[in-house]
C-alpha cells in the first residue's frame, strides 16, 4: 500500500504534502478541456481545499472573534481563498455567540514572469492605506515562496500603523529561507512545484480551474510569453 500524501505537521502548521506525492490522475477528475495536455496532475482536489478552508476559519474565529478586522485581499491569485474564506468565517459568525465584522479591502502583487519570481515588485492600489490605522488586519495571500514578497507587503503595512497583523495563506512552499515568513493560517506546505488553479496563474491562464494542479511542460511552453 502507497504511503499517505500527507503528513499532519511541518514547519508552517499546516497539512503537509510529501516531495514525493505524485498527484491524482487527471482521469479521476472534471476541469476544462481546452487544458487538456497543459497538466500534468491534480494536486489537491477542491473538496480537500474547501474543508482546510473551513478549518482556517474556524482557527481564524478562535482567535480573532468579536474583534473588528480589515480583510486586506492579495490579487489577483488569492481572491478566490479569500472569498471562500470570508463565506466561511460570515457562516460561523451566523451561528455562533462570537462573530468578526468584517471589512474587505484589495490589492495587487506582481512579481512572476512565466514561472519565475522576480525581484521587481509592484503593489497595486496599495497607495493609501491610511485606514488601517489602529486596525485589526488578516492578510489573505494564496500562496507564499520565498517569503521575500510578504516581507516586503508586511512591511509596507506595518508603516500604516495598524493595531494587529495576522496573514492567512493557503499554500506554503518548502523552500529555502522562507521558514522566517511564515503566514499565521497555512492551509497546505507544499514540495517547490508550480501549481495553478483554482485562481493560481501561469501568465493569466489556468485560473478557471477548480482544482490546484501541476502545470505541465507542454502547458508552460503554450502559455509562454
Amino acid at each position: 500500500m502507497a504511503e499517505p500524501a500527507v503528513r499532519p505537521e511541518g514547519i508552517s502548521g499546516g497539512i503537509v504534502i510529501k516531495d514525493d506525492w505524485p498527484g491524482y490522475g487527471l482521469d479521476l477528475f472534471s476541469y476544462p478541456a481546452h487544458y487538456a495536455g497543459d497538466l500534468d496532475c491534480v494536486f489537491i482536489p477542491h473538496g480537500m481545499i474547501m474543508d482546510r478552508t473551513e478549518r482556517l476559519a474556524r482557527n481564524i474565529m478562535d482567535d480573532l472573534g468579536d474583534h473588528d478586522i480589515v480583510v486586506l485581499c492579495v490579487l489577483k491569485g488569492g481572491y478566490q481563498f479569500c472569498v471562500d474564506l470570508v463565506d466561511r468565517i460570515k457562516a460561523l459568525s451566523r451561528n455562533s455567540n462570537r462573530t468578526i465584522p468584517m471589512r474587505v479591502h484589495f490589492i495587487r502583487l506582481k512579481s512572476y514572469l512565466n514561472d519565475k519570481s522576480t525581484e521587481d515588485l509592484h503593489i497595486l492600489g496599495a497607495e493609501d492605506l491610511s485606514f488601517l490605522a489602529g486596525k485589526n488586519v488578516l492578510i489573505v495571500e494564496a500562496i507564499v515562496g520565498t517569503g521575500k514578497t510578504m516581507e516586503t507587503l508586511l512591511k509596507y503595512v506595518e508603516a500604516f500603523r495598524p493595531k494587529l497583523i495576522k496573514v492567512a495563506g493557503l499554500l506554503v512552499k518548502r523552500v529555502p529561507h522562507n521558514a522566517a515568513c511564515l503566514p499565521d493560517y497555512v492551509g497546505f506546505e507544499i514540495p517547490d512545484r508550480f501549481v495553478v488553479g483554482y485562481a493560481l496563474d501561469y501568465n493569466e491562464y489556468f485560473r478557471d480551474l477548480t482544482h490546484i494542479c501541476v502545470i505541465s511542460k507542454r502547458g508552460k511552453t503554450k502559455y509562454k510569453i
